[in-house]
């Protein structure tokens, strides 16, 4: 670690080498091009280019749309550095190339004096973030004008340093990207497990034969193999250790418990397809139904088997989604035997926890560069740069 001595600021304190500057000092920032939608190529040309918003990059496989002949000042390359100036505010948008949107700032600065890279990760903190967001407004549409942006205070650091915190920073954007990419691809694979052994595509072996399970599968209503039970009122209760859950999850922890032991629950209003499996001593609110008394299959075999089922299809209102009893007691499944539905549920739980584990790996990894942020894009903590 490199000695530190610092400068006040109202923004955070930095070395007293580097340089507190706002925005205005070191860059001038452009706006994109409005264009109305019937003006909008469906085809590229010769002399077009794509046309950059902000759906058309949350959305990788919506049709794009072109721009012919536009103006240099609306062009952006790869390398250069976006943000959102109105609506979802803040978001910053790099390696694009095309005409981009009104919605876009498109920030030009001398690349001899701040980093790209140290630039995004600073734009990205959770106080610039909130800095964006409170100068923008809290109207229906937050709008982010030129003099409010300018006025963001920048640390300016020597660009050595500026590229060598860049770089460390990126190495913890490389193992995000990458669990990101395995928690997708776990995703497909546990859904293509799904699609083939809860059809009985795929038959599991009998480990009291060593040979595929066979024979018809059954098919059965789900009111003949479980009863559904209602979710209740938790006001009355006092506080402890008894979680209550509603069709958003965990909420809070009282002292008595509706049920106890393994359940499959399923939104009865509001939320309507997320069925969660819960063990143990619980609560349940009125919008959440909790499931017991299973006959001849197991609460896991059925948490499986509802993550495949289109609820929105039994929704029963116009408005606010619902379910009722009756509607569910009626849905068909077809069921193997215990033991295959037991092998079955074993499987796609372990994919799941493989899942969580990547989870985990990944939200520990995102912590781990927010705290390294802040204290590298602030000086607190300093890098060691190699002399020329």
């Amino acid at each position: 670690m490199v000695p530190n001595e610092y400068l006040p600021s109202h923004l955070c304190e930095i070395p007293n080498h580097w340089k507190r500057v706002r925005f205005l000092d070191v860059m001038k920032v452009r706006q994109g091009l409005q264009i109305a939608i019937s003006e909008r190529l469906k085809e590229p040309t010769a002399t077009s280019k794509e046309y950059i918003t902000i759906q058309s990059i949350n959305k990788a496989d919506q049709a794009r749309e072109y721009v012919d002949t536009p103006s240099h000042r609306v062009i952006c390359n790869k390398d250069d550095v976006l943000m959102t100036r109105t609506g979802n505010t803040g978001i910053v948008v790099t390696g694009v190339d095309g005409v981009f949107h009104n919605n876009f700032f498109l920030m030009d600065f001398d690349r001899g004096l701040i980093d790209s890279k140290f630039l995004v990760n600073y734009l990205r903190t959770n106080r610039v973030q909130h800095l964006i967001l409170t100068k923008a407004g809290a109207s229906t549409i937050p709008d982010l004008n030129h003099k409010d942006f300018y006025s963001i205070e920048f640390p300016l650091a020597p660009l050595p340093e500026q590229r060598k915190i860049a770089q460390i920073l990126s190495t913890w954007d490389k193992a995000i990207a990458t669990t990101e990419k395995l928690i997708d691809a776990s995703k497909q694979q546990k859904k293509a497990l799904m699609q083939q052994l809860l059809t009985g595509k795929k038959r599991l072996v009998d480990p009291e034969t060593g040979k595929a399970f066979e024979g018809e599968w059954e098919e059965v209503k789900l009111g003949e193999i479980l009863k559904i039970g209602s979710g209740k009122d938790y006001k009355h209760l006092e506080q402890g250790n008894v979680p209550v859950y509603g069709t958003g999850g965990y909420m809070l922890s009282v002292s008595d418990y509706l049920y106890d032991g393994d359940s499959v629950c399923i939104g009865r209003k509001g939320t309507i397809d997320k069925p969660m499996l819960l063990s143990g001593k619980f609560w349940t609110v009125d919008t959440l139904f909790f499931t017991h008394s299973f006959n001849q299959t197991t609460p896991q075999f059925i948490y499986q088997y509802f993550l495949t089922i289109n609820w929105k299809k039994y929704n029963e209102a116009s408005g606010v989604p619902s379910l009722s009893k009756s509607i569910i007691e009626k849905i068909s499944i077809k069921i193997p035997i215990l033991e295959e539905q037991q092998k079955i549920a074993s499987l796609l739980t372990a994919a799941d926890k493989e899942i969580e584990l990547l989870n985990a790996k990944l939200a520990h990894f995102k912590q781990e560069k927010k705290a390294l942020m802040q204290q590298l894009l602030t000086g607190k903590r300093r890098v060691q740069v190699e002399a020329d």
